[in-house]
């Protein structure tokens, strides 16, 4: 989307907490090193601090919002790199996403830009829309020679650049997990697992492994029928109100089951869910049930370093680097638990990785609304994984591992994008070196 100089003065924000949250930046800069459209354009308009100065002009009426307005906001990621950076604890990302509903509703929003959050949305909060979107992108590219390339043709209409590589074959199908998993052994908790929408579609076999470890270390898992999706999409491009309504049928449908904890392995997810209590706060009815359930949410590595492993780990004899999903390591805060977890596999070698927690550019469907700074992002975050050396990149988020993937397909790489879910799938299944090969 190019600016342009129209202008619309925005009706005031009657959030009081909207417009005290912006004043709890106190502009010091410290995000800038954070912020990943900052450090690709160098404008200050593109950062943290620079968005925070423009939506308080707008909240003040200092500002008309113009298309050059609209353009510096929706060119954030979302990421939320800014907020463990920020000394003053501001929300950013709370901030970003009351604007964008905000700008969506105003008419200043972009009409292409709109169309096309409308279609991915519809599209890919659905997983049986999701598989039979993708999973015929996908046999359209191996009937045609590129294996699983999906054709420019599709990533085109779509807002891309070119051919994008699905990280495997999808099943034009919606699959579906088993309600219930018993344990293996003793029981030591009960959870439920959120299937999710494109976690279900692109990696049903990294949920099928998930409910699997959970089993083996003596976990009951139960996957409710009517969760639907998780609204993380929708919150994160300005539907607000939709991801609100998504939220209650996920709670609703947890409540139902009386768990200890819901499990997640998607850090998009996880973040969104985390958050029900705030997006649910003025709704009398739902508040309290929302903090409650919130409360209960864990992405696997987090509940599994809790608990403890009690299924043996057998050697994988990989050097691999641990890519930082944002939502995981920013929104979420959980850094230490995944490496904690993949330190127990035996045969694993680490190497650091540079720019570790800088984003990737997938950032949910960022990489088809804002193709060519996701496509720099994307790049950048492969440059620094050729130069670690690794045969592997393990990561917690569906939109690292694809966008990821497609990178390193892009350069003609052969390493191997993973899960950690993955890693200790196949420690767990592998074969038990013999008594004169063990070390």
């Amino acid at each position: 989307m190019n600016p342009e100089t129209e202008t619309q003065v925005l009706e005031p924000n009657r959030e009081p907490s909207f417009y005290e949250g912006l004043l709890d930046c106190v502009h010091c800069g410290f995000c800038l090193d954070a912020c990943p459209t900052y450090q690709e354009t160098g404008s200050e308009a593109d950062s943290p601090r620079g968005r925070i100065y423009l939506m308080r002009a707008l909240e003040e009426g200092r500002h008309a919002l113009d298309r050059n307005a609209v353009w510096h906001l929706e060119r954030c990621v979302g990421c939320q790199a800014c907020e463990p950076a920020c000394p003053s604890g501001v929300r950013y990302g709370r901030l970003i996403e009351v604007q964008r509903e905000r700008i969506r509703r105003s008419s200043r929003a972009e009409p292409r830009r709109k169309h096309l959050v409308n279609l991915l949305l519809w599209v890919l909060t659905s997983a049986k829309r999701a598989s039979l979107a993708m999973g015929s992108a996908g046999l359209v590219g191996r009937m045609t020679g590129a294996g699983n390339a999906v054709p420019a043709l599709f990533t085109r209409f779509l807002g891309g650049t070119g051919p994008m590589t699905l990280h495997r074959p999808i099943s034009l199908k919606e699959k579906r997990l088993p309600y219930h998993t018993p344990a293996v052994g003793k029981r030591r908790a009960r959870v439920g697992f959120l299937s999710g929408c494109v976690m279900n579609a692109l990696y049903h076999d990294i949920n099928e492994k998930t409910i699997a470890v959970l089993a083996a270390n003596g976990i009951e898992v139960i996957v409710p029928r009517k969760a639907g999706c998780c609204g993380a999409l929708h919150a994160h491009n300005g539907h607000v109100a939709q991801a609100a309504r998504m939220a209650k049928r996920v709670i609703a449908a947890f409540e139902r089951e009386d768990v200890d904890a819901v499990v997640l392995n998607s850090a998009g997810c996880g973040s969104t869910m985390k958050e029900y209590g705030h997006l649910l706060a003025d709704d009398p009815a739902w508040a309290g049930r929302a903090r409650a359930f919130s409360r209960k949410v864990k992405d696997i590595t987090e509940f599994l370093d809790v608990m403890g492993l009690t299924q043996p780990l057998y050697p994988v004899r990989e050097r691999i680097v641990y890519h930082d999903a944002c939502h995981l390591a920013h929104a979420q805060g959980v850094r230490k638990p995944p490496r904690e977890i993949l330190r127990q596999v035996p045969g694993l070698e680490f190497a650091p990785l540079n720019e570790n927690e800088l984003c990737c550019g997938s950032a949910g469907i960022y990489n088809f609304l804002e193709p060519e700074l996701a496509d720099r992002l994307q790049q950048r975050k492969i440059d620094n994984i050729l130069a670690a050396g690794v045969q592997t990149v393990v990561t917690g988020n569906p939109g690292c591992l694809s966008w990821i993937n497609d990178g390193l397909a892009r350069r003609g790489e052969k390493i191997e994008t993973t899960h950690t879910v993955e890693v200790l799938f196949r420690s767990m299944t592998a074969i038990p070196p013999t008594q004169s090969g063990a070390e």
